[in-house]
């Protein structure tokens, strides 16, 4: 009897998250719609068409949801659907689960084979840009692993580390010191920069672009700054282009993330989400209320996607449509836009997830998975 409660329960649940989405998938500018393709229970593993699906099964994505993780396709077929017992790191192509202090590590892939295992890891996994890391336990070293599972090189670091991206055999890093450095493929130093400028060093936010040209960091706190720096020449010298005070600012690790085929980087700010343009050199800021807890990192098509949390429970999906450059000659700089978001849904949920794969959308709430995909029409 409680089984079966607990079943209807989870359909009411289900119902209401696709009710949210249907009434979100209206018209946008451009001809472009939002059209609910199909739900996918964590529970069940069986998706429900919402319309005509005729995608094609393509890449599948990683997803951590609630108690689950694993990879979904674009036709809401599960490839992985695990319970998480442990601590959990999904790249693209590859995974690892480890226990709290592991006295070994495996790194899998999507079908579940055994491609690296690291004995006597001292600290926790790391998956980027196709290369696997181990952060020391004190969060003060990091090394990269071979394809045999032996470490390449270490580098230590004067304090803990707080942000890492990685992409061109770049490893960018923050630390709480408030220095950022990148590393090279040999595990040398190649850059070292203080941002400083705030009455609190720390760097709360890094992201380095596709091909290592540029990077963006949010620093400090009070007052905390966003800084973006291009590198000039061939000897991995990169300087300041653009700064932005933001404020006293957060306390704790924030979105910083290349988009739209690194032509805009996005940040998350006080009171809403910060865009700049790389090629007009111009930025705009949308205000939301609440905290950002998930961000799509294509912003492929001109939209970008996130999710906002206004409580605890209520949760936000955004999507954004990225203004045309000729609005800013007139406009000036800096200018809050808050018609460039197209769309809201709310929905309750403690958790949830955001992932995109060219034209869909995938979200999360709760125990399921919902896709959206923008159509011309």
């Amino acid at each position: 009897m409680a089984q079966q409660k607990k079943r209807v329960r989870v359909i009411i649940i289900f119902f209401i998250f696709i009710a949210y989405f249907i009434l979100a998938a209206r018209p946008v500018p451009r001809e472009s719609v939002l059209a609910p393709k199909w739900l996918s229970s964590l529970d069940s593993g069986v998706p429900v068409l919402l319309g005509d699906n005729s995608q094609t099964e393509g890449q599948p994505l990683p997803f951590i949801l609630g108690s689950r993780y694993g990879y979904v396709d674009t036709l809401g077929n599960f490839h992985i659907n695990n319970v998480t017992t442990g601590g959990i790191y999904l790249s693209q192509d590859l995974w690892t689960e480890y226990d709290a202090e592991p006295s070994s590590i495996e790194i899998k892939n999507i079908a579940l084979q055994t491609m690296i295992t690291i004995n006597n890891p001292v600290g926790y996994p790391i998956l980027l840009d196709d290369r696997i890391f181990i952060l020391g336990s004190e969060q003060n070293t990091l090394s990269e692993i071979g394809e045999n599972g032996n470490v390449l090189w270490t580098y230590e670091f004067g304090a803990p580390i707080t942000c890492i991206d990685a992409a061109a055999g770049l490893v960018l890093t923050g630390s709480i010191d408030g220095v950022v450095e990148i590393i090279n493929t040999e595990g040398r130093r190649i850059f070292y920069f203080e941002p400083g400028g705030s009455r609190y060093a720390v760097i709360l936010g890094c992201a380095v672009s596709s091909n290592g040209s540029r990077i963006g960091i949010i620093s400090g706190v009070d007052q905390q700054r966003f800084l973006m720096l291009e590198r000039f020449g061939t000897g991995g010298d990169y300087r300041v282009v653009y700064h932005e005070f933001l404020g006293a600012g957060f306390r704790r690790p924030v979105h910083v993330l290349f988009v739209d085929q690194d032509r805009r980087i996005v940040f998350e700010r006080p009171g809403g989400f910060g865009f700049y343009n790389i090629k007009s050199r111009h930025g705009f800021r949308i205000p939301l209320d609440g905290e950002i807890t998930a961000v799509e990192a294509s912003g492929d098509q001109g939209f970008l996607f996130l999710i906002n949390s206004r409580s605890d429970q209520w949760k936000e999906l955004v999507g954004i449509r990225f203004p045309q450059d000729s609005r800013f000659l007139v406009s000036g700089n800096q200018r809050d836009m808050r018609d460039a978001i197209f769309m809201k849904a709310s929905f309750r949920s403690d958790d949830v997830f955001l992932g995109r794969t060219g034209s869909m959308l995938i979200a999360g709430g709760g125990n399921a998975l919902i896709s959206l995909e923008l159509e011309e029409r």
